[in-house]
């Protein structure tokens, strides 16, 4: 299990580029941001949120809330995607990712802003979902996703996922992922901080510290 200073989240956030050049900052949800991303959720288009809950909701119950802004609770964690907007930083996608120790593998989700959609950003935060994964020493990644889902499939499909069908669900598909090792890589080449940190400094990444 990675550890991560809990109390410097800000050190995990990555800087990404959208197809069309815009940054994009991946970083670590925090309590500050409890309204801003029910705002986000609320703002999705109905099919959006039905993609992303796998039925119908209207927001995030505040329970789930409370989970997705406390991050490292359960070995699951949560990160949005933000661009700077007329001087204001804007929530325009998010996902959440959990480590299974037993399978060495991460399980994740992840939604983008319907108006920011085709921008490049949701192949972006995948790549950096996965980089992440790696940081974990995690062997594969996967998700489950609705197979009326087109816009979900098409992306893990040009992102080299393979399928299978969702134990238990026949309303799900799985795509999912080996994870591949770059023992060779120096750590200023590793494309995510908290690889990179783990790269670094190993042993400081061995167990949870809050």
């Amino acid at each position: 299990m990675t550890t991560m200073r809990l109390d410097d989240l800000r050190q995990y956030s990555d800087v990404l580029r959208s197809r069309h050049g815009e940054a994009v900052t991946v970083r670590f949800v925090e309590a500050r941001d409890a309204e801003a991303l029910q705002n986000y959720f609320r703002a999705l288009s109905t099919r959006s949120r039905y993609n992303r809950f796998l039925g119908a909701a209207s927001e995030l119950p505040p329970s789930e809330l409370d989970r997705f802004i406390h991050v490292g609770e359960a070995d699951r964690f949560s990160v949005v995607a933000t661009i700077m907007i007329d001087g204001r930083e804007t929530i325009v996608g998010e996902a959440r990712y959990a480590f299974d120790s037993e399978s060495a593998s991460i399980e994740f989700g992840l939604s983008i802003d319907d108006r920011w959609q085709g921008h490049g950003i949701g192949k972006a935060l995948l790549n950096n979902l996965e980089c992440r994964a790696a940081s974990f020493g995690a062997e594969r990644v996967f998700g489950d996703t609705l197979r009326s889902n087109d816009a979900m499939i098409a992306l893990a499909r040009k992102s080299g996922y393979a399928f299978t069908n969702t134990p238990g669900d026949w309303r799900l598909t799985r795509f999912q992922k080996e994870i591949q090792e770059r023992a060779n890589v120096k750590p200023q080449e590793i494309p995510c901080a908290s690889w990179r940190l783990a790269a670094v400094s190993p042993s400081a990444m061995s167990s949870l510290a809050v």
